[in-house]
Order: C-alpha cells, then sequence, then structure tokens
C-alpha cells in the first residue's frame, strides 16, 4: 500500500514539474523573451511599438492588409500602401531603424544598403528565415531553404544546370512555350481592330510550359497538377503566415493543416514518379536529357561516384524539394515580371514602341536567338525598372542564431531580421525623387551605375545566395517580350483594374485585361 502511495505521489510530482517547465517555456515565448528583446532593441537605439501579448502588431498588419485588398488604387498612388502597409508606417515613424512585432518576435527591419550587403555576403551568420509554423515548409524546402555546409553542397551540384551554356540550350522550349500562347492569341485576335484579353492566366500558362520543358523535358499538361497545387499552397502558407502559430497546433485535425499535407503529398508523389522514371532510363543506359532534371541528376550521380559515397550527393527527397522550387519559382517570378512589364508598356506606350523597334531592328520576323537576345539593351532596360517597382519577392526574411552587428546596429541572438526589397527600390534617397516613376533609362549604363555603386537593387536577393534562376528567368522574359512584341502592340483595357496584391510574389488581383492589336 505504501508502495503505490510513493508511486502516485512520484508520478503527481512529476506531471506537476512538467507543468510548470511547460507553463514556463509558455510564459517565456510570449511574454518574458519578447520584452527581454524589445528592451535589448531600444538600448541599442533601435524604435518600435511596444510588445502588445499576444499577438504583437499583426492585428493591424491584417487590417491593413484587408482594407488595400477591399478597393483597388490609382497608379499615382505607389503600391508600398498595398504590399507593405505594416512595414511603410514603421519606417515614416519610426526611421528606417526600426523594428515591428510579428507575433512575439521583434523583426527588425534592415533597409541601410551597407547593412542589406552584409546580411546578404554573411550567409553562414544571417540565416534563412524559418517559417514559425513547419506547415509554411510544405511550399517548398530545397535549395532556398537549406543552411551552410548543406547548402554549399546543393549549390555545387544544382550549379551546372544554370550555367549560360545551358540555358543557350533552354531558347528553343521558351521559344516553344511563347509561340503557344501567341498564335493562340492570333486566332482570336481579328485584323484591323483590338480585341480584349485577359493576358496574366496566359502568361503563367506560358511559364508554366516553358518550366515543364526545361526542368523535365515534359509539356504543361503533365505537370499542370503540380502549379496548380503548387498556387494554392502558396495561399495557404501566406494565410498562416499572418497568424500566430501555436506550438502543435499543425497536428489539429483543421480543414486547412489536412487540405496542406494533402497537397505535399500528392505533388511530391507526382514529381517522385518523374524522378523514378528519370533514373531507371539512366540506369538502362539511356543518356540524361539536357533538362534540369537531367543535369542535376547527372551532377548529383557525379559527385557521389567522385567521393566514392552518398554522402556528398543529395538524397532523393532532397531532389524533390529542389524539383518542388523549379516548378514554383521558375513558374512565378517569371510570370509576374511578364505581366508587370506589359502593364508598364501599356501605361507607358512610348517605350512600348522604343522596344519594339529595337526588336525588329535586332530580329525582324525571324526566331530569337541567344546572341540577339543578349544585345537587346532597352528590353533589358525595361525589365530591371519593372523589377524595381514590381520585385517579385517584397520582402526577405533572415534570422541571427546569435548576437551579431551591423555596422553600429547590435542584433540580440534570437530576432528577425526583415530586408522590404520593396521600399529599398522606391527609396527616394537612393533613387531620387522620381522614385515611383517608371524610368528605364535608369539603367542605360547597367545596375551598379543606376544604384551609385549601392547595394539598393535586389530583386532576385544578393551575395553567395543570390537566386541561381536570375539568368533564367531574365532570358525567358527576353524571348518572351521579344515574340510578342514581333506580334502585338497592346494597351490597357477600360475594364482593368489596378490592384497588385503579395501572394507570396506581387500579383495583379483582378489579372490583366489588355487590348490586344495585331501588327
Amino acid at each position: 500500500m505504501e508502495m503505490q502511495y510513493n508511486i502516485i505521489t512520484i508520478a503527481t510530482n512529476c506531471v506537476a514539474i512538467l507543468l510548470v517547465y511547460f507553463t514556463w517555456r509558455v510564459l517565456n515565448w510570449v511574454w518574458f523573451r519578447p520584452k527581454k528583446l524589445e528592451k535589448c532593441l531600444k538600448q541599442n537605439g533601435l524604435k518600435g511599438n511596444p510588445y502588445k501579448f499576444p499577438s504583437g502588431d499583426m492585428k493591424e498588419l491584417r487590417n491593413k492588409l484587408k482594407e488595400a485588398r477591399s478597393k483597388p488604387m490609382n497608379f499615382s498612388d505607389g503600391i508600398l500602401q498595398r504590399i507593405v502597409p505594416l512595414f511603410h508606417d514603421a519606417i515614416n515613424k519610426n526611421g528606417k531603424s526600426s523594428f515591428v512585432w510579428l507575433g512575439p518576435n521583434p523583426t527588425v527591419l534592415i533597409t541601410d544598403p551597407e547593412h542589406v550587403k552584409e546580411v546578404f555576403t554573411r550567409n553562414y551568420m544571417f540565416l534563412k528565415q524559418i517559417h514559425p509554423n513547419p506547415l509554411g515548409k510544405l511550399l517548398a524546402q530545397g535549395l532556398a531553404n537549406v543552411e551552410r555546409d548543406k547548402w554549399a553542397k546543393h549549390r555545387k551540384i544544382i550549379n551546372p544546370a544554370f550555367h549560360v551554356e545551358k540555358l543557350k540550350h533552354m531558347l528553343p522550349a521558351f521559344y516553344q512555350s511563347c509561340s503557344k500562347i501567341v498564335s493562340k492569341w492570333e486566332e482570336i485576335v481579328p485584323k484591323e481592330t483590338s480585341f480584349e484579353i485577359d493576358v496574366w492566366p496566359d502568361l503563367q500558362i506560358m511559364t508554366s510550359e516553358a518550366i515543364s520543358r526545361t526542368a523535365f523535358g515534359s509539356s504543361y499538361e503533365e505537370g499542370k497538377i503540380v502549379f496548380e497545387l503548387q498556387k494554392e499552397q502558396a495561399e495557404h502558407v501566406m494565410d498562416i503566415a499572418r497568424t500566430i502559430y501555436i506550438p502543435g497546433s499543425r497536428f489539429l485535425p483543421t480543414k486547412r493543416n489536412k487540405r496542406m499535407l494533402e497537397i505535399a503529398k500528392q505533388v511530391q508523389t507526382t514529381i517522385r514518379r518523374i524522378i523514378d522514371k528519370r533514373l531507371k532510363a539512366m540506369d538502362a543506359g539511356e543518356t540524361s536529357k539536357d533538362d534540369l532534371l537531367g543535369i542535376l541528376l547527372e551532377s548529383n550521380m557525379n559527385e557521389i561516384q567522385q567521393h566514392k559515397s552518398k554522402d556528398f550527393g543529395m538524397t532523393t527527397t532532397e531532389v524533390i524539394e529542389d524539383c518542388k522550387l523549379f516548378y514554383f519559382a521558375g513558374q512565378e517570378t517569371t510570370s509576374v515580371l511578364l505581366v508587370w512589364t506589359m502593364i508598364l508598356l501599356c501605361l507607358h506606350p512610348e517605350w512600348q514602341v522604343r522596344a519594339r523597334e529595337e526588336v525588329l531592328q535586332v530580329f525582324g520576323n525571324e526566331k530569337p536567338d541567344f546572341e540577339g537576345l543578349s544585345r537587346l539593351k532597352i528590353v533589358t532596360m525595361i525589365l530591371y525598372e519593372t523589377l524595381r517597382l514590381f520585385p517579385p519577392f517584397p520582402t526577405v526574411g533572415r534570422r541571427n542564431p546569435q548576437d551579431a552587428k551591423l555596422g553600429e546596429l547590435h542584433i540580440p541572438a534570437g530576432v528577425l531580421l526583415l530586408i522590404p526589397t520593396i521600399l529599398i527600390h522606391y527609396d527616394k534617397e537612393m533613387w531620387g525623387e522620381d522614385a515611383k516613376e517608371f524610368k528605364p533609362e535608369r539603367f542605360s549604363e547597367g545596375v551598379s551605375k543606376a544604384t551609385k555603386g549601392h547595394f539598393s537593387f535586389i530583386p532576385f536577393g544578393g551575395g553567395p545566395r543570390i537566386c541561381i534562376g536570375l539568368n533564367f528567368a531574365i532570358m525567358e522574359a527576353k524571348m518572351a517580350i521579344t515574340v510578342i512584341l514581333q506580334k502585338f502592340s497592346f494597351e490597357l483595357s477600360p475594364s482593368y483594374t489596378h490592384a497588385p496584391i503579395a501572394v507570396v510574389t506581387i500579383l495583379p488581383q483582378y489579372g490583366a485585361p489588355l487590348l490586344m492589336r495585331k501588327l
């Protein structure tokens, strides 16, 4: 009896200790740690709102975004208040050295170009921001989210797939994908009159087709399910990013949680099937295809054989994650670049005329080639200015696991760092009083001259971890704009509503209806 009493007592004490421990962990997470970090940041000269338990500035962020999405905007307004209202207001109120609260996490806004350069360059110190909700990782991991030595290994294996010489071989696939959509438009646009087409869905299909062909040697139809699923997953990820993650809530059988897991499983199964089919063909002695997947698998196999160990290569799961990244980033970044380029050329028809004159001078009506695309100076200037005004990813997150210094700023361990790309691109101190205006001539002498040597043009990030697909995206965009300009002139339809929104990338909320006219 006494033994039974002792066992009950010990069990009760253990439960009490665990309860106290977890209570302390929760209190530290939602109160003591945030208040300690807030004090530290203010002592170091940073300004921000006092911490509000438990959501910080998240409620204000959601309200501002909801209000912004409820109505369209004028072209003259600029897009900062629609895309990054919380960060824009914080800097206006507290200056460039400021912080906001994303839940119980203080987030320092990094806008000084020298600080931005340091964050991007010291990639072993400042790591990629981890989504607080583990379900956020379901969209895509791969090269974009691995760190340090693992990142270096992955980058080395993937690099050959994005070499300039390899990109040259991908131009026919780019051309085929662009021609398919342009031919569709030619069929429905009557002669000698304009016809309204919402080009946004077609541009998405065009870039989806291009990444399907160049990454997997397949057609858009084969990978269509992956694009649709990844697009839905991106919306879920953005939704949960604007809520506070309660540890363990990912295991709750909510409708969204179940759907996100279901999407992840479907995407993984589809891509694994493609990879397994390719590996079997390679084992049977077939030469690897000259697409991203083929080059990646061959590079991975060479790395393993060279070191005689699988530890030096990537696992099939890791390859799948990189393929998910190819599918999403490869399609999304180029389609948004193209849609905003076409919209801006409608708003500034003189630049549309100049771009078309250059295209016809270089190619006439002939099929574009690599050397000719490389000589398109005006088209390049237009694309760069579009990337400045509508960067594909409006913000970039980092974290520092240990104390760090950025110039005179002391950043305590555990603070999130946020580089608001779009705010830097619109900074009048960097770009002049006309920073909100579309002026491609800024880039007439290249990026370095346009930025006066500052780290202030970062549509694809920077430093060692600059987007590996940068040249891929620019080359595909040049091909698409060239083929479109050869066949059509275009202007905004009266039904066009200007309403950019951020769903991972910056999208046109109501599409892009344009009046297309055959040349």
